[in-house]
This record gives structure tokens, C-alpha cells and sequence, in this order.
């Protein structure tokens, strides 16, 4: 079928992406709770500068590399494809030695003058030399999802995350037993670095065994195109570009809001201290529920974007629009119950992962949680978008919704009222805005339609069925089992009861599932259970 490359693609980026949040469950919860509102908001400040460098150096390229790489294979010229490679590693390397320096000089600067909270010092420096390996290693990933082999990435994320979380952990407990919190949040930062050095040796290794089947000996495509570098780096960057201003977007407004939010809470009365703890409260313990999501949508969009590129070589637009449809729906069933889910619970969540934590950092939680809906359909028409060859359409409208979170931002947060809770506001605001345009965007540019039924009512009906049950179970059962055993059984049976209500909306089809490894196990278990109707033949 059409779509059997792209789903299996996201099923493996998937699958290793909550291998990874879990992974990450295990190192910001801990780290959170002995480290304090504080010690993480000293951490997030390192983590926004790291971000907006990453966006810079690394976000575009992969997608870049991919796109070409993919373009040529498709025309059989597994040379050129990997020449593309090999010019992208080197120009790579220049940007990771480049960005690590640039961190490494301006870490002063930036936490003196631009953000004001000096004790984070030591925590942007540590994660000066990820930029390096994270860099190089951007480039063979980016060869290997131009394959559409996407375990290779999947395989260095999990090898990255797992030395991130372990010696970022043990660095942390470390340093805050034998000297104080500010080198506590630089030992977190340092399993950056690690997990980067670790992640690039994993793939290092995989290419090398595999380097024979990249590049077969004795094919010669007709319609090989001998390109020089300077070509290649001029179509790298031409692609990459746009992207990378697009993902700097977000990371930008991410320091502006590191900027925004400390001033402006000093600015209506709260010390240095209270306002660090509720930006950690927002950027450390909140904003890392509302990303846990997306790691199955970033899966998606990664993986339709070689699979539109090809489409849109062949000018194929029954399979980009099959596809765009696709991944539109699949990003929806997973963001519009997980934004439910964290509105109905945010409050007990927020108290079991941080019960140490003052104040009601559930507020915040509650606030945000609307904004994953948006980000996660974002990320897929980015992905679709940049398939297509329109890589700057979504940087357009990015940038359009972060100029309104900006003032909203800016304007709430001075609100004793909303304090914190302004900028959770703008976040929401600026990823409906941004995906309200992306959709016009994709529709204009490949006619596709989505149907009311399928796109709206049936998700809609099944995750507000989730919600209401989740709500009754959690208030029926709190004062027995106490707020920690409640709110897991809560999350279960809402879980449960989602996926039970796909089925009985047909929200989820048997042709859904055939494209997906072991579809057709997997139908015949759910026709057995009676939760899905045999297909005809």
C-alpha cells in the first residue's frame, strides 16, 4: 500500500520515542523533585540556549539530507545520494565546532546580562560540547532516513537518551551532595554531552556495518547527475535553511520567554528565587508533560517527509494527499487525548510527580494543556509541508503565532493574578495560530480535504468519553486509594476506554491497520474481541 513506508517509519521512530520519554520520565521527574523548582529552572535556562543553537546547526539538516538523499535514490543513483552524505558530514562538523565555541564564550554574557540569573552559568557551559557530536551525528541519521531506514535513528536516540539520563543523574546527586544546586544543574546538563558522544558511536557503528548495502556496487542509474560539493552544500542549505529558521522559532521564543517571564514576575513583586521556582514549575515540570506527546508526532513527521518528497517527484498526488490525511489523523489521536487527559488530571498529576513542590504547579499544567493539540498537528503539516519542497510556508506562520504569544506573554505574566500562568496562556495561542495557517497552507497547496466525521467527531466523541470517565473514576475512588494509586488507575482506565471508543467510532479502521507491522495480527485479535468488524475482501 501507499502508506506502508511512511507508518512503518513512524511506527519505529515511535516506538524508540517512548522507549525515550520514559527514558526522560526517569531523569526530570527525580531531578525535579531533589533538585526544586530552582535548581531545574538553572537547568532551563542551559537546555532554551542549548535549544535555539540546536535549531541553528542541526534542526533543517536532517530533513534536508533526507529529502536529497531520498530524491536520489529514487532515481537509482546510490552514489550521489551517498556523496550527499559524505559533504554533509563535513559541513556538519564545521557547524558542531562552530556552535560549541559560540556557547562556550557567550555563556557569561548570556546569563549575566541577557537572562539575569547568573547562577546558571555552569549549567549552559556543560552543554556546550553536545552541540559538537550532536551535530555530526544529525548527518548519518539524516543519510539513513533519506533510506527510509529509520532504526539506525532510532536505535542512537535510544543509546543517546539512556547515557543522558544515567550520567546526567548520577552527576547531579553527586555534585549536589558534595558542593551546592548550581553544579547539580550543571552535572544534569553534562549528560547532554554524554548521551551526544554515545548516540554518535552507536550510528558510527551501525553505518559501518552497513556500508556495503547503502551503496551497491555495479548500479548505475541513466539518470545520475554528477553534482559537485559546493552544489550539494548550496541544495543542503537552500532546504535546510528555511527549516532551521522555522525550528529556531520556538527556541527563540523559549529565550525571550526565559527573558520575559523573570522579568516581568520581578516586576509585580516576586524575588529572583520565587520567580527562577515558577519557571521552572513551566518550563521544567509542565512543558515537559506537554512534549511527552510529541515525541510519536515528530516519529510521524519525520517519516512522511521522504515519502511526500517522492510523491512529489513523481508528481504522485493521490499518495501525498493519502498520505498527508494519514498523518493529519494519526497526530490527532494522539494529541487530542493526551491535551484531555492533562486538563482533567492536571492538578493530580503535577501533585504526584512533584509532591514536594509549593504552590499549585497543577494550574500550570492546566493552562497549557490545550497547547498539545496544536503542537502535535504542527509538527505533521511541517512535515508534510517540507515533503512538498515548502519547507519556509511553515516558518511563516510560526512566526506569525509566536509574534502574538510574545505580546500575550508579555501582558499576562504582569498580572499577579496569572503570574506564570500568562505564558502558558501565549504557548497555547501561538501553536493554534501557527496551525490554523499550516492547514490552509497544505490545503491549498495539495487539495486534500479532511472529513468532518473522521477529523473531528469521532476523535472528539472518543477522547471527551475518555475524559469523563477519568474525571468520575478519579473523584469516586481519590478519597479510598489517596491521590498517587487514584490518579495511575485514572490514567489506565481512560487509556482503556479511548482506544475501546476508536473502535466502536471506527475512528480506527482495519485499513488502518494493515499498513502497520503485524497489521494483520493485530485485526484478527481486535475482531475476536469484537472490537473491530472483519474486513471485506
Amino acid at each position: 500500500m501507499k502508506k506502508d513506508n511512511f507508518m512503518k517509519g513512524a511506527f519505529i521512530l515511535g516506538a524508540a520515542g517512548i522507549l525515550i520519554k520514559i527514558m526522560g520520565a526517569f531523569f526530570r521527574i527525580p531531578l525535579g523533585r531533589f533538585l526544586g523548582g530552582e535548581g531545574i529552572g538553572y537547568y532551563q535556562v542551559g537546555y532554551t540556549v542549548f535549544n535555539f543553537l540546536m535549531a541553528f546547526t542541526v534542526a533543517g539538516l536532517p530533513t534536508a539530507i533526507s529529502k536529497l538523499v531520498s530524491e536520489k535514490r529514487a532515481k537509482g543513483d546510490y552514489k550521489g545520494a551517498h556523496k550527499i552524505f559524505k559533504t554533509s558530514f563535513y559541513l556538519l562538523l564545521c557547524l558542531g565546532i562552530a556552535g560549541s565555541l559560540i556557547i562556550a564564550l557567550m555563556t557569561s554574557y548570556l546569563v549575566n546580562n541577557i537572562f539575569k540569573s547568573p547562577n546558571a552559568y555552569y549549567a549552559v557551559l556543560a552543554m556546550a560540547p553536545a552541540l559538537f557530536f550532536l551535530c555530526i551525528l544529525a548527518s548519518f541519521r539524516g543519510y539513513f532516513q533519506g533510506t527510509k531506514n529509520m532504526t539506525p535513528t532510532a536505535i542512537s536516540q535510544v543509546v543517546e537518551q539512556l547515557v543522558r539520563v544515567v550520567v546526567g543523574i548520577l552527576l547531579a546527586l553527586y555534585l549536589l551532595n558534595t558542593m551546592d544546586i548550581t553544579f547539580a544543574a550543571a552535572g544534569a546538563s553534562f549528560g547532554a554531552t554524554m548521551g551526544g558522544a554515545a548516540g554518535l558511536a552507536a550510528i558510527v557503528y551501525i553505518y559501518k556495518r552497513s556500508k556495503v548495502n547503502l551503496v551497491p556496487e555495479g548500479v548505475v542509474s541513466i539518470q545520475a547527475e554528477e553534482q559537485t560539493s559546493k552544489q550539494i552544500i548550496r541544495n543542503i542549505l537552500k532546504i535546510s535553511i528555511p527549516i532551521s529558521l522555522g525550528a529556531a522559532v520556538m527556541p527563540l521564543i523559549n529565550m525571550l520567554d526565559t527573558l520575559i517571564v523573570l522579568r516581568r514576575l520581578q516586576d509585580i513583586g516576586f524575588t529572583a528565587s520565587d520567580a527562577t521556582r515558577l519557571f521552572g514549575q513551566l518550563s521544567g515540570m509542565a512543558n515537559t508533560l506537554i512534549n511527552l506527546p510529541q515525541v510519536l508526532t515528530v516519529a510521524i513527521a519525520v517519516s512522511v517527509v521522504p515519502v511526500v518528497s517522492e510523491a512529489a517527484e513523481r508528481r504522485d498526488l493521490d499518495t501525498i494527499n493519502e498520505n498527508a490525511q494519514s498523518a493529519v489523523k494519526l497526530a490527532l489521536l494522539v494529541g487530542l487525548p493526551a491535551a484531555v487527559g492533562l486538563a482533567t488530571l492536571a492538578t493530580p498529576i503535577m501533585t504526584l510527580l512533584f509532591p514536594d513542590e509549593p504552590g499549585n504547579p497543577g494550574q500550570v499544567l492546566l493552562f497549557l494543556s490545550l497547547a498539545v493539540v496544536f503542537l502535535t498537528q504542527i509538527q505533521t503539516l511541517t512535515g508534510v509541508l517540507q515533503g512538498l519542497g515548502k519547507p519556509h510556508i511553515p516558518v511563516v506562520n510560526l512566526l506569525i503565532g509566536a509574534g502574538f504569544k510574545l505580546v500575550i506573554t508579555y501582558v499576562l505574566t504582569g498580572i499577579p493574578q496569572f503570574n506564570v500562568k500568562g505564558a502558558a496562556v501565549g504557548t497555547v495561542f501561538a501553536y493554534f495560530i501557527a496551525y490554523m495557517l499550516n492547514m490552509l497552507s497544505v490545503k491549498k497547496e495539495t487539495g486534500v480535504t479532511f472529513g468532518f466525521a473522521d477529523f473531528f467527531l469521532k476523535p472528539v466523541l472518543s477522547a471527551g468519553t475518555m475524559g469523563i470517565i477519568v474525571l468520575i473514576t478519579y473523584r469516586q475512588l481519590v478519597s479510598y486509594l489517596g491521590n498517587s494509586l487514584t490518579t495511575v488507575l485514572a490514567i489506565g482506565i481512560g487509556g482503556l476506554v479511548y482506544v475501546i471508543m476508536l473502535f466502536k467510532t471506527s475512528a480506527i479502521t482495519s485499513e488502518d491497520l494493515e499498513v502497520m507491522p503485524k497489521g494483520e495480527k493485530i485485526i484478527n485479535i481486535l475482531v475476536k474481541l469484537k472490537l473491530l468488524r472483519k474486513p471485506q475482501i
